[in-house]
């Protein structure tokens, strides 16, 4: 009943600030989704671009830390192999002993030689954990200092 009563109708204020000519609504709409498309499709190109970039750079990480990996176990097979045969080699001259005097001297030089050998392998395990870690985090650090200086002005 509302709708073909008068009294009830909408009325439009003269001069409304919404006011457009029939054709230049479409064609503003047209320019604004353009516009908005053309940003969207920019910020895409940026971050795709952004992206494969930082997984460069994280698959050139990987590939360094795993690298570093395999010769830092190559190394404690190396340290292994070396400690086992230091072993055996202490059982043969255990094995020779004649009195107790005499194992106590072949026991107190094993112990001796093993704690400057031991001492030398934890350096250079530790040299070598500090180096692999080093070049491990270098693309890295490269990548972020390079996405960085693309940012500050």
């Amino acid at each position: 009943m509302k709708e073909n009563n008068p009294r009830f109708r909408a009325t439009k204020p003269a001069g409304a600030p919404f006011d457009m000519p029939k054709t230049a609504t479409p064609q503003a709409l047209h320019e604004f989704a353009e516009n908005g498309a053309a940003q969207a499709k920019a910020s895409f190109e940026k971050m795709s671009a952004a992206t494969a970039e930082a997984s460069s750079f994280m698959h050139s990480s990987y590939t360094t830390a795993s690298n570093g990996a395999v010769e830092y176990n190559a190394k404690l097979i190396e340290i292994a192999c070396a400690n086992a045969n230091a072993a055996f080699d202490y059982a043969r001259e255990v094995n020779g002993v004649k009195s107790p005097a005499q194992f106590l001297e072949v026991t107190t030089e094993h112990a001796r030689n093993l704690f400057g050998v031991y001492t030398e392998q934890a350096k250079e395990l530790a040299a070598l954990a500090q180096r692999l870690a080093s070049e491990a985090a270098e693309p890295l650090r490269a990548g972020v200092t390079k996405a960085f200086q693309g940012h500050v002005s």
